[in-house]
């Protein structure tokens, strides 16, 4: 019997196995995506790996004037220096600290922040309060630095003025080390929540209608409607975010508590990146401060490592 395409002449239908045809990579059709790519490619390149080659400094005594080759080689004595250096201890833990709190309540204001939005029912009251509570997320902290010095100076601040009308005597948020730390996380939740809830409210926006509606015919009111169906929504996404944070725990932010910190807040205030800065750029103690960024560096990537084995492992999250 003559059979084609599977279909035989007499009208009887043969089945066949399926053929998978794998599409094959065409440069010819891809080369101006490739071509896209490679500005940026070549500016990694130059900024991110090229640079690499410095870490030889951690190793050595370094001086400017002999540079990398002339300069002599003193092993791992920069690293044994600093986990004997009192100040490098201090300033670990403060990076742990400071990250730490904004890691926790800056997953923990966002969610709140989605769940009381998503109540909203007016969408030109919704998207004002969504365009207001962005805005911060676009200003540097050199800009939002100066605005914190100024109203929280303890001699004229808008802060302090307001204190002095309930009877408390001014504080010097930014001259004592508690109130410092405290002045810091409070402020860098306070700029990030809103652009933050973005992820939130994509997870809220996917929640299927019909399990809301669903609860109300069984009763349910706002509230159990949130805990039973809302907040289990938001949890896979809350753990990917939660937990991909842990890779920046060391990561406290530079930009800001440089803008913000004086000697007077070194004790408290001082992390790991400005830590570097001074001993490298102001003291010009080049392979200490190499070794203390090295050391950073190396802990940071198993952190980021770790943290992506848990976001898979927990909340199904892959890259690709």
């Amino acid at each position: 019997m003559e059979k084609t395409s599977g279909i035989s002449i007499s009208g009887n239908v043969s089945v066949q196995p399926v053929v998978k045809v794998r599409d094959r990579w065409n440069f010819r059709t891809t080369w101006p995506l490739h071509l896209m790519l490679l500005p940026p490619l070549i500016l990694i390149i130059i900024f991110h790996y090229v640079p690499m080659g410095g870490l030889l400094i951690a190793f050595q005594n370094y001086k400017p004037w002999l540079g990398i080759k002339g300069s002599a080689w003193v092993g791992l004595d920069h690293f044994e220096f600093m986990l004997q250096y009192p100040d490098s201890k201090q300033v670990i833990w403060n990076t742990l600290f400071i990250s730490f709190f904004k890691i926790v309540f800056g997953l923990i204001t966002p969610i709140i922040f989605a769940l009381c939005l998503n109540e909203v029912r007016r969408m030109a009251v919704k998207r004002s309060i969504q365009t207001l509570v962005y805005l911060p997320h676009f200003l540097s902290w050199v800009i939002l630095g100066g605005v914190l010095v100024d109203i929280l100076n303890p001699d004229g601040g808008l802060v302090n003025r307001f204190l002095g009308v309930l009877g408390i005597e001014p504080i010097f948020f930014l001259g004592k080390g508690d109130w410092f730390r405290f002045v810091v996380i409070i402020s860098d939740i306070w700029k990030d929540f809103g652009f933050s809830a973005i992820v939130f409210l994509a997870a809220l926006a996917g929640v299927n209608p019909s399990l809301y509606e669903a609860a109300e015919v069984d009763g349910a009111n706002r509230w159990k409607q949130t805990v039973y169906i809302t907040i289990p929504s938001m949890l896979p996404i809350a753990i990917v975010v939660g937990t991909l944070s842990l890779g920046s725990i060391l990561n406290a932010g530079f930009d800001q508590i440089f803008n913000l910190y004086n000697p007077l807040v070194y004790q408290k205030g001082d992390i790991i990146d400005t830590f570097v800065y001074r001993m490298g750029l102001i003291n010009g103690n080049f392979g200490f401060s190499t070794a203390i960024g090295m050391f950073k560096s190396v802990i940071s990537f198993v952190l980021i490592v770790t943290s992506y084995r848990l976001a898979y492992k927990y909340a199904n999250y892959r890259i690709f």
